[in-house]
């Protein structure tokens, strides 16, 4: 059993034009390729496949409205249609455009009470805005009242058209200090500030970390700047780490393999593997 926390299926709902995201092809292009690759005639059939064979437990995709910044939107409708119609494996978060002020909230709500999504994800680097922006916080408290959990992009991003700062996890400090009850996953872990985040988690049970948009095995490699999310994730922090292949910048089958060869006892890759997802996603 496993959760993967971050998915994309390969359909044209997901995966519209985003120019602002071309350094990320040249980035990942290496892995991106394995999963091209292997495409065959029905790529979403081959992705439905794929998890079944896996016998994933859940796979969360995830709606991004970013209207205000690149015009990009991947909708909360296309989200939830695809879960409705792949059944109960695949759990949708809602995207808004925090831009949209009063009415991200009101769209927020309606995703998760009319349209059954049950998170949101913030891109912040994508909506050009900090962790901490002041137009953030009504959709935070708004996860709170619905009592759902928000995932929040934390570290650099590879797109060269906005500032790698928009990921650093000092700001989700300051969000938990405010909020403590926000129940937040950050992803990808904070790189390169992994130790920062690592701190922030320390200080406030209720973030989580994904650790997805990364090879697992760089987690055991030398001076990559992961490692310690290796050494605090199977001590202090072991209850609060989630894995995610982040399809397609990873082939979901090779992510687990390279997860599956970390240093991790037994009842530690469990939790990873599914059983912290589960407890961050209130399932």
């Amino acid at each position: 059993m496993f959760v993967d926390f971050s998915s994309r299926p390969p359909s044209l709902q997901f995966d519209g034009p985003a120019s602002h995201l071309a350094n990320y092809r040249r980035v990942y292009e290496g892995t991106e390729r394995q999963v091209t690759d292997s495409d065959g005639i029905d790529p979403v059939a081959d992705y439905l496949a794929t998890y079944e064979r896996l016998n994933a437990r859940h796979v969360v995709l995830k709606a991004r409205d970013l209207g205000s910044t690149f015009g990009v939107k991947i909708s909360n409708e296309d989200v939830a249609a695809f879960c409705r119609t792949h059944g109960d494996r695949y759990i949708g978060f809602a995207g808004v455009d925090p831009h949209k002020g009063d009415a991200a909230v009101v769209e927020f709500e309606a995703a998760v009470r009319d349209l059954g999504l049950r998170g949101l994800n913030v891109q912040g680097f994508e909506h050009k805005l900090p962790i901490d922006d002041p137009l953030l916080f009504p959709l935070y408290r708004k996860c709170v009242e619905l009592n759902v959990p928000v995932n929040i992009h934390c570290g650099t991003n590879f797109s060269t058209q906005t500032s790698m700062m928009f990921g650093h996890p000092a700001a989700l400090d300051r969000v938990m200090m405010h909020l403590p009850e926000l129940r937040v996953c950050a992803s990808p872990p904070g790189w390169p500030w992994v130790q920062e985040l690592l701190a922030v988690a320390w200080r406030h049970p209720n973030v989580w970390i994904g650790t997805l948009a990364v090879r697992p095995k760089l987690l055991a490699t030398p001076h990559s700047g992961y490692e310690a999310l290796l050494q605090y994730g199977r001590t202090v922090l072991k209850k609060r780490m989630i894995f995610g292949s982040a399809f397609p910048m990873m082939p979901v089958e090779k992510a687990l393999r390279e997860f599956d060869a970390l240093a991790l006892p037994d009842a530690v890759r469990e939790d990873w593997r599914g059983n912290n997802a589960l407890a961050f996603l209130g399932l």
